[in-house]
């Protein structure tokens, strides 16, 4: 499989950063791309909805089906993927981007802040996930990518940011449990996690700056490649998207660089 024309790309918080990146590049295959996303109206600071990036998509070259969805209610969730299996008749890829960050300390998390993150990174990546897996078994390529982390139980990785962390690290042991329970099915499982800083919206909103960063097109073009691969290449996997492209045959990385030249900042729970 060489191609995503025809496909059907099921993408959760799609409206901007990452998840719109991977849904222009799917779009250019010639893909369907389902946007299931929160973002229906315009947000009074950040740019993009679920019906601009579907015009995007339409004008890359693709076929969009834009839907409010919030992850974190099931009756919707369910409504969503049905709509979607049913519009382009199944469901090939999922991409599991949708994610909530607050970095603080234990003692400054509000209990409400805790849920949104768990709320958004672990149940909701848990249910789009249920929802899709009947309509991916019938797929002959079906691939799930979640963008989480390796698991590294490091202190340092938890101090400041352990209610992040933990929802994080969930979202990675939904991706181990699923390539178990998958495999017999040929349904492939895999997370992807930046080597770098990836320069978006919200990384500036926590003071994050352009120097040392990467565009969101570097973990597109690796998601890319993992889900035009065949499924029963690899499942259960932890990719970076540097290595995932090296292993494509990139070695220059400098298009990405959102400023050309500067020293790369490495991104939380690489080494």
């Amino acid at each position: 499989m060489s191609s995503l024309k025809d496909r059907t790309v099921f993408i959760t918080g799609g409206s901007r950063g990452i998840g719109r990146a991977i849904a222009l590049r799917a779009a250019r295959d010639g893909a369907n791309v389902v946007l299931a996303a929160k973002t229906a109206e315009p947000h009074p600071t950040l740019s993009g909805t679920i019906h601009t990036v579907a015009a995007e998509i339409e004008e890359a070259g693709g076929q969009a089906l834009p839907l409010a969805v919030d992850v974190r209610d099931s009756d919707r969730v369910a409504d969503a993927v049905a709509a979607a299996a049913e519009r382009f008749g199944g469901i090939d890829v999922l991409v599991n981007n949708a994610s909530a960050v607050f970095l603080g300390d234990v003692e400054s998390t509000p209990v409400k802040r805790f849920d949104l993150v768990f709320d958004i990174n672990v149940r909701g990546t848990f249910l789009v996930s249920q929802q899709c897996i009947p309509y991916l078994r019938h797929s002959d390529n079906p691939h799930i990518v979640t963008l989480s982390p390796p698991i590294d139980l490091s202190p340092g990785w938890f101090a400041g940011r352990t209610a992040y962390t933990m929802s994080k690290y969930a979202m990675s042991m939904t991706v181990a449990g699923l390539a178990a329970e998958l495999a017999d099915n040929g349904v492939a499982v895999n997370a992807l996690w930046p080597r770098t800083m990836i320069y978006t919206a919200a990384s500036a909103m926590f003071d994050i700056g352009a120097a040392g960063c990467r565009t969101e097109e570097i973990m597109a073009d690796a998601a890319y490649e993992i889900v035009t691969s065949p499924a029963a290449k690899r499942s259960g996997e932890f990719l970076i998207d540097e290595d995932v492209l090296r292993a494509s045959g990139v070695d220059d990385f400098s298009r990405y660089e959102v400023v050309p030249g500067a020293p790369i900042q490495v991104d939380l729970f690489v080494a």
